[in-house]
């Protein structure tokens, strides 16, 4: 199936989405990074926004007691993309990242051991699903008519991110070379405060209790959607653009969604390839 070369640009390998900043990419080796730099790397669709979120709630007082009304992406905005005129270079310290590149592509500096990175992955079956939905419904990615083709296109590389497995175990198997934190999206689900001490902890960010309170509450899935400024909601109004009005960015953020989707036959056919593919990666999966 070709890919549409109006919805996708092919860098070193990897597919970015057709907006993505190439005057970045071209020097994104030498990017200098700063040792209080943070840096939450995900495939799409694996909590991305979610951890922007986070992120905005554990170091900014005022995204936390809402004085101050700013959208969640100028907070922590993403690396490769600058359709939202943000200068990523000249922002103040802790600068806050979100991004999808694989870990060739990470800049030579964030190998100092001390920028750090948070990772958060997802099971993959519950990406395909998302990422379904979520590539016919905005207008930067190219739509795909049945759940079946998508899933081809996805098993094969062929979206914005590449290839599912690809990422996920280079980012794993060059753990040594970052200060990484491997995140569990359904762990986060399941125990949201014990996920943001955790983090916490990892970027060395103490909070009172009160303060904790309000970064779990505000960081839940139904006060989210409900929060324009944390749910890309007017971004993808005003800048990405939409197919139709059926749709959220943040769908639905359950587990197990592609038993409502997938077949049994590709059901299993998934899972021999995640078997084979995902051979001697030790990272804990949760399907439902």
């Amino acid at each position: 199936m070709e890919i549409s070369k109006s919805y996708i640009i092919n860098f070193k390998g990897y597919n970015f989405s057709s907006h993505v900043d190439m005057d970045l990419l071209e020097n994104i080796e030498n990017f200098e990074t700063r040792d209080d730099d943070v840096f939450i790397i995900t495939y799409p669709k694996s909590g991305t926004v979610w951890a922007q979120q986070l992120l905005s709630l554990i170091y900014f007082e005022e995204h936390r007691n809402g004085t101050e009304n700013l959208e969640t992406i100028y907070r922590v905005p993403f690396f490769e993309y600058s359709r939202y005129q943000i200068d990523i270079e000249n922002r103040p310290s802790p600068r806050l990242f979100a991004s999808h590149i694989p870990y060739y592509l990470a800049p030579k500096n964030l190998k100092n051991k001390k920028t750090k990175v948070i990772y958060i992955y997802r099971n993959p079956k519950d990406v395909l699903v998302s990422y379904f939905y979520f590539s016919n419904w905005v207008k930067v990615h190219e739509p795909t008519d049945t759940i079946e083709h998508y899933m081809e296109k996805f098993l094969d590389g062929k979206v914005v991110g590449s290839l599912w497995f690809d990422h996920i175990r280079g980012w794993y198997e060059h753990k040594h070379d970052f200060n990484i934190l491997f995140m569990m999206y359904e762990d986060m689900k399941k125990d949201l405060r014990s996920s943001v001490l955790k983090m916490c902890s990892f970027l060395q960010k103490e909070l009172s209790e009160e303060d904790m309170d309000a970064v779990v509450n505000q960081a839940t899935f139904e006060n989210m959607k409900s929060l324009p400024q944390a749910n890309y909601t007017n971004i993808i109004k005003s800048q990405v653009g939409m197919r139709h009005q059926d749709g959220h960015f943040m769908r639905k953020g359950t587990i197990g969604d592609w038993k409502h989707h997938l077949t049994v036959e590709q059901s299993e056919r998934f899972d021999r390839i995640f078997q084979r593919k995902m051979k001697g990666v030790p990272l804990e999966f949760i399907w439902d």
